[in-house]
Order: C-alpha cells, then sequence, then structure tokens
C-alpha cells in the first residue's frame, strides 16, 4: 500500500510548492490537495466535518491546478493530486484542456480525485442545479474523457454537448488520467465509479471491506477488471493498526492528514508519517 499526503493548502499554511518537495525528498507517493472556488458567507449548508463552524481554511483554499503545475515544476516522482475537485463548477471544455495541460506538464503524474459538491451556495454560484449535480458532474467528466482520448471529440448528453472538436495537449495517461471519486460508499457511487473512473477515497474506513465487494460487483457489471481498482483513503490519521486494517482490506493508497499550518508545524508531521512508507 503506497502512503500519500493530503493538506488543506491556504495562503497562510505551508506552500504546497515546498510541501511537495518536501514529500518527495522523503520517500511519499502522492500529495492531494482541495478545490473551493469561493465560501458564500450565507453558511446556510452546514459544514460537512460535522462542526458546527466552517474552519478557516476553507475559506482561503488556492487554486489546486496552479498550485499543482508549480509543485510540478519542483518535483519529479511524487503524484500530484485533487481531493477533491469539483468539476460541475467549471466549463468542461476549458476544463479538459486545464487538467490534461497539468497531466501533460508533470509527465503523466496528476492523480483527478473528483467529487459531487457539499456546499450549495457555492454551486448555486456557479448556477447549477443542486440536484442534477451528479448527473452534471458524470457528462461533464465523460466529455471531458472525449476530448482527452480522441482526436477528434464529440459528445451529445442531456446536460453537456459537444460538437466534433480539436482539443491538444493531450494528456500523459492514456485514455485519461486517473480518476478516483471521493464519497460514502452506495450504489449511486460505485455506479458512477464503475462507469467512468479508476477507483474510489473513502472518507473513513468503517465497513470499507464489505463496501469494496459491492464495489467490485459494480466494476463486473460494467465489465471491468476489479483489480484495476484503486482505494485511496483519504485524510487518515494514521497509526500502524489503522493502516494495516487498510492494507488488508484492499486500500491501494492511504493518504495521510497533514495540519493546515505552517512550514515549523508541518514537517516534524511529515517526518514522523515518514515511517509509515514501506521500503
Amino acid at each position: 500500500m503506497k502512503i500519500g499526503v493530503t493538506i488543506h493548502a491556504t495562503d497562510i499554511a505551508m506552500n504546497p510548492v515546498e510541501l511537495a518537495k518536501e514529500a518527495e525528498e522523503r520517500g511519499f507517493y502522492s500529495i492531494y490537495i482541495p478545490e473551493h472556488t469561493h465560501i458564500p458567507t450565507s453558511r446556510r449548508t452546514p459544514p460537512p466535518t460535522g462542526d458546527a463552524e466552517l474552519a478557516e481554511e476553507y475559506l482561503r483554499s488556492p487554486d489546486p491546478y496552479i498550485a499543482l503545475a508549480a509543485a510540478a515544476s519542483v518535483t519529479s516522482t511524487i503524484r500530484l493530486g485533487t481531493a477533491v475537485a469539483l468539476p460541475a463548477q467549471h466549463d468542461h471544455i476549458t476544463f479538459a484542456k486545464q487538467v490534461a495541460t497539468l497531466d501533460w506538464l508533470s509527465d503523466g503524474r496528476l492523480v483527478f480525485g473528483i467529487g459531487f459538491g457539499w456546499n450549495h451556495e457555492e454551486m448555486e454560484n456557479h448556477g447549477i442545479d443542486v440536484r442534477q449535480r451528479r448527473a452534471l458532474v458524470r457528462e461533464k467528466v465523460l466529455a471531458m474523457q472525449a476530448f482527452w482520448a480522441n482526436e477528434v471529440a464529440e459528445f451529445r448528453g442531456e446536460l453537456v454537448s459537444v460538437e466534433p472538436s480539436w482539443q491538444w495537449p493531450k494528456p500523459v495517461q492514456q485514455p485519461r488520467p486517473r480518476i478516483l471519486i471521493g464519497g460514502g460508499a452506495g450504489p449511486k457511487l460505485f455506479a458512477h465509479v464503475a462507469e467512468y473512473a479508476d477507483g474510489w477515497m473513502p472518507i473513513g474506513g468503517a465497513g470499507m471491506r464489505t463496501a469494496l465487494a459491492d464495489l467490485r460487483s459494480a466494476m463486473e457489471r460494467r465489465g471491468r477488471d476489479p483489480e484495476s481498482l484503486h482505494v485511496v483513503p483519504m485524510g487518515v490519521m494514521p497509526d500502524e493498526e489503522k493502516l494495516a486494517y487498510y492494507a488488508s482490506a484492499g486500500a491501494t493508497e492511504a493518504i495521510l492528514r497533514l495540519p493546515s499550518a505552517a512550514r515549523d508545524h508541518v514537517l516534524p508531521v511529515l517526518d514522523d508519517y515518514a515511517r509509515f512508507i514501506q521500503p
């Protein structure tokens, strides 16, 4: 099982470009950062963490694609991931080019972790009907995949349409960058993974072993090899027992949570986490 890290990057926490370099030097497999375009002040949608107040880092998230492109320029091996990107909030044509360019510039190191979104106000400001967000993400990602894999791309959906078009660069990873979908276990999410993604990012490990049997069945029904799945628990507060459970349950990569804090606070935690990396 590979070991990576995640940080809720902000403009006042450790620079994610510096962190990527430090993580690579210590042998970590990957680094992931999240996306929020903005946070409306109304706070009608409760925090996803269950806390009474939304943590400040949500308000201060940088653009993950620019940050990861900068990280790519100072690293050579570490995987560079989003956890999670919010495709519903992007124009699918420009986003396809943006993601492909990032994979191209990083020599195929992008991991495109995506989600459907939790903040209703944020989505609504982008003109999204929250009730349609899963269907919208599906069609946008399928349209993006058409651009990535074909010399002439075309997609016709109920919510998204692209006439026959050219677009370069193509991602180094073909037919697409690795796509992981984050969210709670269930038939709807697993149907999405089986149709157009390469793996699942569970939050927390309770019931993961049982859920993976359902996900593998969903893959088989789609005619896909369940052994190809990437299973990547996200935001883990690690100990030996917990990581052993993830590995035995079928996780391929575990992403350890770093504090959203300054360099002097982050690096000691990063050094401690390095003991979990298997040679």
